[in-house]
């Protein structure tokens, strides 16, 4: 799954679509149907990849991408609205080891809403660029040619060549 230029913005429902980025923050375009651009100032507003969000965990954090990728194998993700209990066991199925007195229901509700977001997007089906980089081979650089040698070789030469007069 791809979900790089894919953020959470802190206050704003939804997922978004980093756009383009300039000095001062970010152009986001929401997800959803109507395709809402925001312009979020990076001193203001807090932005979260979804790429680089991890789960607390008892041994080591839990990605994001890793849970969202058990959510897909699954055949019945209940909705992000169902009771805690039930988020907890899904949770206890695609995030084994999660911390459950770090990772609360407001947490899981928010991934899950992310999943059903995400789950019919190409993005989600994709493969990560990293990915197919690493299965292509990787070609020889052609050799350099020493650029000071060629240039000390070009001034003897003009120094050496006859000079021409100025006439009128």
């Amino acid at each position: 799954m791809n979900l790089k230029g894919i953020v959470a913005v802190a206050g704003k429902p939804g997922l978004w679509k980093a756009l383009a980025q300039n000095k001062t923050g970010f152009i986001l375009e929401s997800l959803d149907a109507q395709k809402v651009k925001l312009m979020a100032n990076l001193s203001t507003a807090k932005i979260a990849a979804l790429d680089e969000i991890t789960i607390f965990s008892d041994d080591e954090d839990i990605r994001l991408t890793d849970v969202l990728e058990r959510m897909k194998a699954l055949k019945n993700v209940p909705d992000s609205k169902a009771d805690g209990r039930a988020l907890r066991e899904l949770f206890r199925e695609v995030a084994p080891g999660h911390d459950e007195e770090r990772v609360y229901a407001s947490d899981m509700k928010k991934i899950v809403s992310w999943y059903h977001i995400l789950k019919d997007m190409p993005l989600f089906s994709e493969v990560e660029a990293t990915e197919t980089v690493a299965e292509e081979p990787v070609a020889e650089p052609e050799p350099v040619k020493p650029v000071k040698a060629a240039k000390a070789a070009k001034k003897t030469e003009d120094a050496s060549a006859p000079k021409k007069a100025k006439g009128k």
